[in-house]
């Protein structure tokens, strides 16, 4: 099989190579067959943010998928979501995500929160490897993408994952039109 890849970057079996990615990650890899299709990139931490990566690799925005964090509450009952879009898009947060969590209103986990619960750093939180009941809701214009750059999990590396099969993750819901 071949990994998926980037002219500008070298690709490694992503679940060979645990050391470059969070340990929640690395676990949840070691446990999922679609794993055998997703790659690990090494970049300048630096660079992690999605338009300097993007720039300095030769990305484009359409093949980068951003992982936002989003919290709502009914009854007392927390309500947590992970949205995948499309780098240039937006999640739609105060509409489409707040109607599916079926909240008052939605809002993103604080970063140091999202932090602490994923296991991973801000800027690499990714779809893979995340704790149990969270939801996944993936933007369905990536499952187009041939190749989507999501987080690692740490800011020195990222993940190349085929984008059909952002829909086999764990619990993923693929959405029409999370991302405006």
């Amino acid at each position: 099989m071949t990994l998926p890849s980037f002219p500008s970057l070298t690709s490694l079996p992503a679940a060979e190579h645990p050391d470059l990615v969070a340990a929640p990650v690395a676990d949840a890899l070691a446990g999922w067959a679609g794993a055998a299709e997703v790659a690990v990139v090494a970049i300048d931490p630096d660079l992690a943010d999605t338009a300097a990566m993007s720039e300095a690799y030769d990305i484009p925005m359409t093949a980068s998928g951003n992982c936002v964090v989003v919290s709502g509450a009914r009854a007392g009952d927390e309500r947590i979501a992970a949205c995948v879009v499309r780098a240039d898009t937006r999640a739609d947060v105060n509409t489409l995500v707040r109607k599916m969590l079926d909240v008052r209103k939605a809002s993103f986990l604080p970063m140091e929160r999202a932090v602490a619960e994923t296991g991973m750093e801000y800027g690499g939180i990714t779809p893979i490897g995340l704790p149990d009941g969270w939801r996944v809701l993936v933007h369905d214009a990536l499952l187009a993408e041939p190749v989507v750059v999501v987080g690692s999990g740490v800011r020195r590396s990222k993940l190349l994952v085929p984008g059909r099969v952002l829909a086999d993750l764990p619990g993923a819901e693929v959405v029409a039109g999370l991302g405006r």
